[in-house]
């Protein structure tokens, strides 16, 4: 068989551009050396924002770009989006109080707002945020943006992609691609050949040295390195923080998994095999530090639970700091009519739905077609409700055989697609709610392989269960 489009790469780009073009017809192979989701795009922030801080770098046109797409993912993915309240303490030290209101005023402004409350001034003295903060924050201001299951929304994008007809494969990497004598490429991966007509390089920030297989046109990157921690819990209240520093970057809080509190981003440069980033003592004590300038709970390196790290592959604009570096995207064809690729270059999660669209612009014009794209109409695998509270009351009536807490876990993570795998006959349990059904699903449905593709990016068990569940799955796994 020959494909249409041959894509390297299985994160958030990978299987948004797979699920775009499978939409639209085209014979689609996914290849990703891991799994789905395994670098970059399940080490993000987890939020769907706008990026209030990039309005400082005047990056207005990605800014209202971020922000009509939190309206359009809100609707295609209730299930794994949700909005969610920030709370931003004012230090006037670091910037004015009129700043921020025109910073928050042209957030509000700059895209339609359907589905989230303005933005509002607020005293955190009197205020329910206010509660297990440093009493030396007076003023503060909020606006809202959504949380995403981020590793969750590229699996997603994968099964809607191979619904429309893409076959992918994770734990399938390239070992080296041949532009044929005529037209199109071979691809050798997993010990078998594929042919392709175009290759889409979405390797993130691999994307430079795929690059370099393909074309000698160079791509230049800048790669930043981005930690956060999990500790316990350490305020009430379901809002996130933003945290100004001295150094002028920002740090979010929020909560996590019902009993932690998530801590991040940092911003270094980093330089090496982004398989081999991980949290740095000095990211530690950063991150630590900014927790306990301001939350009355106190917490010391032993309080961490759990760290994750990601290496960003951001477009090199010349700009001087880590933190100041574009977040916008690129789309790069070269090979010319007999060996066409393109890669991708940059961008965020929020837009991951917007690139694709622009990549299969340039992939239309290759193939001479001119199909346009219905992902914003289409809901992810399980999105099919309109609110979340109703369809959880629903589902929690239907399954009553099932505690109240596993519903809900259920409805977050599956949405309707739990309809596949929930009855009265769960299988096996492992222990701490894992189900034999659930596992299966995973496997057959979500392409798991691994303990960890399972524990960590198709749900974060691995922070609840038990060492002796764990145990368990693995020997079920083995």
């Amino acid at each position: 068989m020959i494909y249409d489009l041959c894509i390297i790469g299985g994160g958030v780009n990978g299987c948004g551009i797979a699920r775009d073009a499978a939409m639209r017809g085209y014979k689609v192979l996914l290849l990703e050396r891991n799994d789905l989701a395994s670098a970059t795009s399940s080490a993000s922030s987890k939020i769907i924002h706008g990026g209030l801080r990039y309005l400082e770098y005047g990056e207005f046109r990605l800014v209202r770009e971020a922000l009509k797409e939190r309206e359009v993912l809100l609707k295609i993915a209730p299930h794994i989006i949700w909005p969610l309240e920030f709370v931003l303490p004012h230090t006037p030290a670091l910037r004015p109080a009129w700043m921020i209101q025109a910073g928050l005023f042209l957030y509000d402004h700059l895209a339609a707002r359907k589905t989230l409350p303005a933005a509002k001034k607020i005293n955190l003295h009197k205020h329910a945020a206010g509660q297990g903060f440093n009493s030396a924050f007076g003023t503060a201001f909020t606006y809202a943006d959504c949380w995403v299951q981020d590793s969750r929304l590229v699996v997603l994008n994968a099964m809607d992609a191979v619904k429309h007809g893409a076959v992918i494969k994770n734990y399938c990497g390239m070992e080296s691609v041949t532009a044929l004598p005529d037209k199109g490429w071979k691809i050798a991966a997993g010990g078998q050949d594929y042919y392709a007509h175009m290759i889409v390089n979405a390797a993130g920030p691999w994307v430079d040295r795929v690059q370099k297989h393909l074309t000698p046109s160079p791509i230049h990157l800048r790669l930043v390195q981005g930690s956060h921690i999990i500790v316990p819990r350490l305020y009430d209240g379901p809002h996130a923080y933003i945290l100004q520093q001295d150094d002028r970057r920002i740090v979010f809080a929020f909560p996590y998994e019902e009993n932690f509190t998530y801590i991040g981003t940092t911003d270094t440069e980093y330089f090496g095999d982004p398989a081999g980033a991980d949290i740095t003592e000095g990211e530690k004590e950063y991150l630590l530090q900014a927790a306990n300038n301001v939350f009355t709970k106190k917490i010391t390196k032993s309080d961490i639970i759990h760290t994750y790290t990601g290496v960003r592959p951001l477009l090199d604009d010349g700009a001087a700091k880590a933190r100041a570096i574009t977040r916008d995207y690129k789309i790069v064809m070269s090979g010319g009519a007999n060996h066409p690729c393109l890669s991708v270059v940059g961008g965020k999660i929020t837009t991951y739905r917007t690139l694709s669209e622009k990549a299969l612009h340039e992939i239309n014009r290759t193939f001479e077609k001119d199909v346009l794209s219905r992902t914003a109409q289409t809901p992810l695998p399980g999105g099919d409700f309109d609110d979340f509270d109703s369809f959880l009351t629903q589902q929690t009536q239907k399954y009553e055989q099932l505690s109240p807490a596993l519903v809900k876990r259920y409805a977050r993570a599956y949405g309707t697609k739990m309809n596949d795998f929930c009855s009265s006959h769960m299988g096996e349990h492992y222990g701490d709610g894992v189900y034999e059904a659930e596992i299966d699903y995973l496997q057959n449905n979500e392409f798991a392989q691994t303990l960890d593709d399972i524990l960590w990016r198709r749900s974060k068990l691995a922070l609840h269960i038990s060492p002796q569940t764990r145990n368990k799955l693995q020997e079920r796994l083995s």
